[in-house]
């Protein structure tokens, strides 16, 4: 009696461990994973905030892309001639925020798409607007969001951002990151970028947080 016991509870702890492991694989299965997205859309100091104060989004760094790595440093990059754009990457649950949100964000709330090479008081090719996409499917997606935008006439002028794929993204120095958390009463941001979180509660209140 004693090993038929012993059999029993091999097997029954044999079926436990089976059921659970097929249990989280299932629920492994199911959890989509992170994605990332790349935008430029001038100071990426404003740009970072309003992507951290988005729903679904785990990370968000500031940092250069479109140049190489030997000069992805702020004082380099400021000449507007290395080739970068100041930018953020963006980490994202998808179940959460889809990719096309995150854009309409960044048109509506984040920048000017209608500026050129510039953003507001800040002028140079490292404050365009551009989307360095990760895939074929961010480039269409993309490229189809601003195709809807400029037939809707949603800009008073026309959309010039650049959709272009990612080589690499660098990022920037320690002293960029979470700038506006930070530094929340510096008189460029309140002018400049504070706005923004208010206008994102404002228009996305339900990927607000």
């Amino acid at each position: 009696m004693l090993i038929i016991k012993l059999i029993r509870s091999y097997l029954f702890s044999g079926s436990l461990c089976l059921m659970l492991g097929l249990y989280s694989l299932s629920n492994a299965t199911a959890a989509p994973a992170e994605q990332t997205a790349v935008f430029s859309g001038g100071c990426f100091w404003g740009v970072d905030a309003v992507f951290k104060h988005v729903r679904g989004v785990s990370e968000v760094v500031s940092g250069y892309a479109g140049g190489s790595a030997a000069t992805a440093h702020y004082e380099q990059v400021s000449d507007g001639d290395t080739g970068h754009a100041e930018s953020v990457r963006v980490r994202f649950n998808p179940a959460q925020v889809s990719y096309q949100q995150l854009l309409q964000v960044f048109f509506s709330v984040a920048h000017d798409p209608t500026e050129l090479n510039r953003q507001g008081p800040d002028v140079g090719s490292q404050y365009r607007s551009a989307i360095f996409f990760i895939n074929t499917e961010q480039q269409q997606v993309a490229q189809r969001q601003i195709q809807q935008f400029t037939a809707a006439h949603t800009f008073p002028s026309a959309i010039v951002t650049q959709v272009v794929p990612l080589t690499q993204f660098y990022p920037a120095e320690d002293y960029h990151q979470n700038f506006l958390a930070l530094h929340p009463y510096k008189p460029y941001i309140v002018m400049y970028d504070q706005p923004k979180l208010t206008q994102l509660r404002k228009q996305f209140p339900g990927l607000y947080q």
